[in-house]
């Protein structure tokens, strides 16, 4: 058995390793989480430039074309989500620093590692990275209306679209065009050709890297205020329930294939911690826990993404699927 082949099929131990690994830095070393976090970007970077380079980019051109996905992902995120955020977070105190970070975290879809998680599930990554542009401008632009309407425009005010727009350049665009321009190497070229069989082994080892320097990192921040931050949790993983189901069942309104299926599935689920998270180091010192608010999602969510990837395909949406009622999904549960 190949490398690669042996790594996709034990991809959830490798991942395991580098989590518990990563905890153990993250304990037992905790200065070192300045260089971790440092490593995030770069990181991230490299696991979607080899994710990209999983896809052919004859497909992705035909995924760019459906619209029905990319509204359908939009209304998801951005019609949906907020109504389920704002009902969870009825349960948590009112505290704004801690509600900031919630909404921040939550209110947010994911552009970068839910590809690799679409993928890891067999769902259809080519409408995932087609509908990332889409997903990154509207919630640049909506994420300051929503904290605006659910806490006022004090909070809305100090949101800067800078980090954004410096993740979009360097973990979607920069990643994009580099494994675009790999392809066409590897079409002209015996080297290239290799290069790129050779990246195929990577994703999964990548993917092991990143959960490892976002744990690291972020892991003593979570510690120092876990006794105040621990109320989140039950709202991340009540997200991490509600928003599954309520993908599939979308995914049969509009009867969508098993890959599409799981396609929107994911994209309702996964949030962008990592984009937020500089947004949220940038707020006002009043607002210091917020950083640790939404790392506390980042730490639930990744644990709720691996098991995901093996409950989505096998129960939520088969290769098979027929369209089902929550009444229908809830007796099958």
């Amino acid at each position: 058995m190949n490398s690669k082949r042996w790594l996709q099929r034990h991809q959830v131990a490798v991942y395991a390793a580098f989590v518990l690994s990563a905890v153990g830095v993250g304990v037992y070393l905790p200065n070192s989480a300045p260089l971790s976090e440092s490593l995030i970007d770069p990181v991230l970077a490299a696991l979607l430039y080899v994710t990209f380079l999983e896809i052919p980019f004859v497909r992705l051109r035909r995924a760019f074309r459906n619209g029905r996905f990319v509204a359908a992902a939009l209304g998801m995120n951005f019609l949906v989500v907020p109504v389920v955020v704002w009902g969870l977070t009825r349960f948590l105190p009112q505290r704004p620093v801690i509600l900031v970070g919630a909404f921040m975290v939550l209110l947010t879809p994911c552009i970068d590692y839910v590809i690799t998680f679409t993928e890891l599930a067999d769902g259809d990554a080519e409408q995932i990275t087609a509908t990332t542009p889409a997903l990154m401008l509207v919630q640049l632009l909506l994420l300051p209306l929503y904290l605006w309407l659910f806490m006022g425009s004090t909070v809305a005010a100090v949101i800067e679209p800078g980090p954004f727009v410096e993740a979009f350049l360097v973990l979607i665009a920069l990643p994009l065009t580099l494994a675009w321009l790999t392809e066409a190497w590897a079409e002209r070229s015996s080297r290239g050709d290799a290069w790129q069989e050779a990246m195929g082994w990577v994703p999964v080892p990548m993917m092991g890297a990143t959960l490892f320097v976002v744990i690291a990192s972020q892991l003593p921040r979570v510690q120092g205020s876990i006794e105040e931050i621990a109320v989140v949790i039950p709202v991340y993983v009540a997200f991490l329930v509600v928003m599954p189901i309520l993908g599939r069942l979308a995914a049969g309104v509009l009867q969508m294939d098993a890959g599409e299926g799981r396609a929107l599935v994911f994209t309702s689920v996964t949030r962008n911690s990592l984009v937020v998270l500089p947004l949220a180091l940038a707020l006002p010192a009043g607002y210091r826990l917020a950083p640790a608010v939404v790392v506390t999602q980042t730490l639930v969510e990744l644990v709720g993404m691996v098991t995901l990837t093996r409950v989505v395909p096998a129960w939520l949406v088969p290769d098979s699927p027929k369209r089902l009622s929550l009444p229908e999904l809830v007796t099958r549960e």
